[in-house]
């Protein structure tokens, strides 16, 4: 079982919308309400720029085994501290440690939510550097059309690795969008 990532700070947030931008790319951000409770402007700031704003739920909580009450409280709570804070009406939900099953599924969907897994996970939480980074994405069996990246703004190398691995990825002739519109497609 994965572990949560070591830091839930907000540090190398601002540096990487400032790459997003440079670069006209809009992401996805997927945050727990604690994470929002304590970067209340950060949560403005990728609203604001356009950025898509995921769940991933209140508590970061295990969703598999949950009851329906308790998983509901788990994505609405921090449902309604974005809409609050931005006016967002939040549809994606990313599961914590990536663990679920049919009844999350179904909580989830419930909730009017969209259940979101990534395919090419980054391992930039494991803190082994910035090349390793680049490296386990742009190598990636499944880095291919339709691709969710998991990236964590809090780990120590991600923002250093960003924008080659941007560049990188482009080079490769892929376009680089929110996964709100991986669904529209």
């Amino acid at each position: 079982m994965r572990m949560k990532p070591p830091r839930w700070g907000n540090e190398e947030t601002q540096r990487i919308l400032d790459i997003l931008e440079k670069h006209n790319i809009k992401a996805t951000f997927f945050v727990t309400g604690e994470w929002v409770s304590k970067y209340p402007k950060e949560v403005k700031k990728i609203a604001q720029a356009d950025h898509d704003l995921g769940n991933y739920s209140e508590h970061y909580k295990n969703m598999k085994g949950l009851g329906e009450e308790e998983c509901r409280r788990e994505i609405m709570e921090v449902h309604q501290k974005v809409k609050a804070l931005t006016g967002a009406e939040m549809n994606l939900f990313r599961f914590p440690n990536g663990e679920y099953d049919n009844e999350t599924i179904e909580n989830v969907t419930k909730c009017g939510y969209y259940p979101i897994q990534w395919s090419v996970d980054s391992l930039d939480w494991k803190d082994y550097g910035m090349e390793s980074i680049i490296q386990t994405v742009c190598e990636h069996r499944e880095l291919k059309n339709g691709a969710i990246i998991l990236l964590h703004n809090g780990a120590k190398y991600t923002a250093d690795s960003l924008e080659q691995m941007i560049l990188e990825i482009q080079k490769k002739g892929f376009q680089i969008v929110p996964v709100s519109e991986l669904i529209e497609s």
